[in-house]
């Protein structure tokens, strides 16, 4: 049987969203109590639902469905695509029916990151909606609380919503301090808020 872990799921076109997730994958390893498993999904096109090989030239691999069975909680990133998820995450969530029907991620806790373009780029509208569907799988959401510094001071990227970085129109944007501070704040507590529910 494998080590307890949290899934970190998302979808990234640029590489933006990738390195939010490896800052949450550090967070949620901070605090020794999981592994953080680092998973992505395919991209779709208006053409077909899946234009890429069954394994991805590099980075993380796909998420499978008992990836996301068995997790012990969820941080799920996507790019702000006018103000919601990309299509391709959306398309694996919306194939989670058997997970949701079994109850299978019943009161275990996930947390969402985003980024955009432009500081005012659907951020918040992201990460809200991300939350929908998996608060219909019965999850319970977690947000960066204001006593992070870092909330308070920030002139880009991050929210109470979660997690998110301003990647400028040619996606050039280093990750900032501030940003890399909530994204390690909210791997941390997610794996904090897990460990409390399992």
């Amino acid at each position: 049987m494998s080590s307890p872990y949290l899934l970190v799921l998302y979808y990234s076109r640029f590489g933006s969203t990738a390195e939010l997730a490896q800052l949450i994958a550090r967070g949620i390893e901070s605090t020794g109590d999981f592994e953080a498993r680092l998973r992505t999904v395919a991209p779709v096109s208006p053409t077909s639902e899946s234009s890429s090989p069954a394994i991805p030239d590099e980075g993380a691999i796909y998420c499978s469905e008992d990836d996301l069975r068995h997790c012990s909680g969820l941080a799920l990133g996507s790019p702000a695509r006018f103000g919601n998820m990309a299509a391709a995450l959306k398309y694996f969530l919306e194939r989670t029916g058997g997970l949701w029907t079994s109850g299978a991620l019943i009161d275990k806790p996930v947390a969402t990151f985003t980024s955009s373009s432009s500081l005012h780029g659907g951020q918040e509208s992201t990460l809200l909606t991300m939350a929908i569907p998996m608060l219909h799988h019965g999850m319970v959401y977690c947000g960066i609380p204001y006593t992070e510094a870092a909330l308070n001071t920030t002139t880009s990227g991050g929210t109470p919503y979660g997690a998110s970085h301003v990647s400028g129109v040619d996606s050039k944007l280093p990750i900032s301090d501030h940003e890399q501070e909530l994204c390690l704040a909210l791997g941390k507590r997610l794996a904090t808020l897990a460990a409390k529910l399992s």
